[in-house]
């Protein structure tokens, strides 16, 4: 959602960018995202026969629908982003509230 959003905030972006926009993603997995996401037919890929070779990602019209589709959940996502941010943070130190526990009678 978040390589989504900034596609269609910037339009055209190079994969450095895309990569400062999303915070927090490694190299391999926003690889891997915009690999998908080309699959897809999400995000059209286009290389530049300079030296150094430059790529530009930018969204289709179909992955233009999908963010369209998903804005409540990107208004959402963008509100609870640092909750979410301090959460992981707090299980990654083991300080998580254990979950609830679920009894089947």
């Amino acid at each position: 959602m978040l390589i989504l959003e900034a596609l269609a905030d910037h339009g055209t972006l190079r994969f450095t960018e895309v990569g400062r926009q999303v915070p927090g993603i490694s190299q391999k997995m926003l690889t891997q995202t915009l690999r998908q996401m080309e699959r897809d037919g999400l995000v059209m890929r286009t290389v530049h026969a300079v030296v150094p070779p430059r790529v530009d990602y930018r969204l289709t019209d179909l992955g233009l629908s999908l963010g369209e589709a998903f804005c409540g959940v990107w208004l959402w996502a963008e509100r609870n982003l640092a909750r979410i941010e301090e959460a992981r943070a707090a299980f990654d130190r083991g300080a998580s509230s254990p979950s609830p526990t679920v009894r089947l009678e």
